[in-house]
């Protein structure tokens, strides 16, 4: 039998004497009653004292005991509710328990069958306890399991990003930069703490697919051929192509990886997106990853001044790159002496 001792009970009926027979009923069980007259007071109670178990009859004078059912229901859903209804009401008291009362009696009720009722309404509230619990264990898991896995993803990110630094030296520095770049670019434009973090990781990953380039393309000193510029620009679907089995429920940071050169004008690449079909996340980084290009050395070239860089994102501003993102990055670095450029005494990065 369910353990009843001192559990708080509330008789919700405007009948004192009918009210006064299950009180000493449930009080010879056990049970700590109070007493309202109305839904209105049974409210009034609950909201100072609420209680597990409620025993309201259906028709009562401001407030009956449907509408009581439903605000209970709502506000107080471990609360067991038992109905009590007339013989003339017993099709709206089944259709009580379809809004969540556990059980109903009739009138004329019988103290035994009220007893019985009482018992299996708490038994139905405490599964519906165990039922919480279970629920709140099983979400505790999927948290741990999900975190879990976030850390072998990011293990897994990081294996891939050594293997690309070890495989292209002008790269170390590079994607560190462009991420803090672009951090501080969508923060100066208001984005939300959960985008700045897609962005972040984004920037970081931005160049993972070059890890699928060949060297001697990567690492050529002099010009790039037209189609050794198309080979190093497959990066971004490769890239894309490693990350998306890993990120499904991140498309913004598979957004950055392949869409970082695509251009306002919709002569970027690989997919010759235009204006507004570029995302502004990825757009932000691709200012990160031009300016940080035109300030780094290559193989091939020296790195630009950085005054020159800056004209360079002015010139382009509504061509190559997006507005949004290029008046960010003047508003987040007003001062271009406190930028974290690379530098002779740091790896640097290549190709863009």
């Amino acid at each position: 039998m369910t353990e009843r001792n001192g559990l708080a009970c509330l008789v919700v009926d405007d009948e004192p004497r009918l009210r006064r027979v299950l009180v000493q009923l449930l009080e010879s069980d056990g049970f700590r009653c109070r007493e309202a007259g109305n839904g209105v007071e049974a409210l009034r109670v609950m909201e100072t004292d609420p209680v597990p178990l409620m025993i309201s009859d259906l028709r009562m004078p401001e407030m009956d005991g449907v509408n009581l059912l439903r605000h209970v229901v709502q506000r107080w859903p471990l609360t067991a509710v038992l109905m009590v209804s007339a013989v003339a009401d017993v099709d709206t008291a089944v259709k009580c328990l379809h809004s969540g009362a556990l059980d109903y009696v009739s009138k004329p009720f019988n103290l035994e069958e009220v007893r019985a009722r009482v018992e299996q309404a708490l038994q139905r509230r405490q599964l519906k306890l165990e039922l919480k619990s279970y629920q709140e264990q099983l979400e505790a898991r999927v948290r741990a399991q999900a975190g879990r896995i976030e850390e072998l993803f990011l293990g897994g990110v990081q294996a891939l990003a050594q293997a690309l630094e070890a495989k292209d030296a002008y790269l170390r520095g590079h994607s560190l930069r462009v991420s803090e770049y672009a951090v501080a670019i969508a923060r100066s434009v208001g984005m939300d703490a959960q985008t700045v973090d897609t962005i972040s990781l984004g920037g970081h990953l931005h160049d993972i697919g070059k890890i699928g380039v060949r060297e001697e393309v990567l690492h050529k000193a002099g010009r790039l051929t037209d189609q050794e510029y198309r080979h190093i620009m497959e990066h971004t679907v490769i890239g894309a192509r490693i990350l998306g089995p890993l990120l499904r429920e991140a498309p913004n940071v598979i957004a950055i990886v392949r869409s970082h050169h695509e251009r306002m004008d919709g002569r970027g690449l690989p997919d010759g997106l235009k204006g507004d079909e570029i995302r502004p996340v990825v757009s932000i980084v691709s200012v990160a990853d031009a300016f940080d290009a035109m300030t780094s050395e290559r193989p091939y070239r020296h790195s630009l001044p950085v005054e020159r860089a800056l004209d360079e994102l002015r010139a382009q501003r509504g061509v190559q790159w997006s507005p949004l993102a290029v008046d960010g990055f003047f508003a987040a670095f007003p001062d271009v002496t406190r930028l974290p450029l690379a530098t002779p005494d740091l790896p640097v990065a290549t190709n863009g």
